[in-house]
């Protein structure tokens, strides 16, 4: 009912540089790893009724996304 993750899109976009950065000659094994910088919290308002859980308000606000 509640996910906290890096962002779905954002590895991709990194990616297209990390593809540039090979294409120029690059070795693969010398490129750095790269932790997400940008995590989203998705909350099921209609999972947590199903289970009859409330949820803050405060922790709704932060939410990056609320299913209903």
């Amino acid at each position: 009912m509640i996910c906290y993750g890096a962002e779905a899109i954002e590895p991709h976009k990194r990616a297209a540089g990390y593809v540039d950065r090979i294409l120029k000659g690059e070795k693969p094994a010398d490129l750095p790893v790269q932790a997400p910088t940008k995590y989203e919290l998705v909350i099921n308002l209609k999972t947590a009724q199903a289970l009859d859980l409330t949820i803050p308000p405060s922790l709704l606000a932060r939410a990056d996304e609320v299913i209903e």
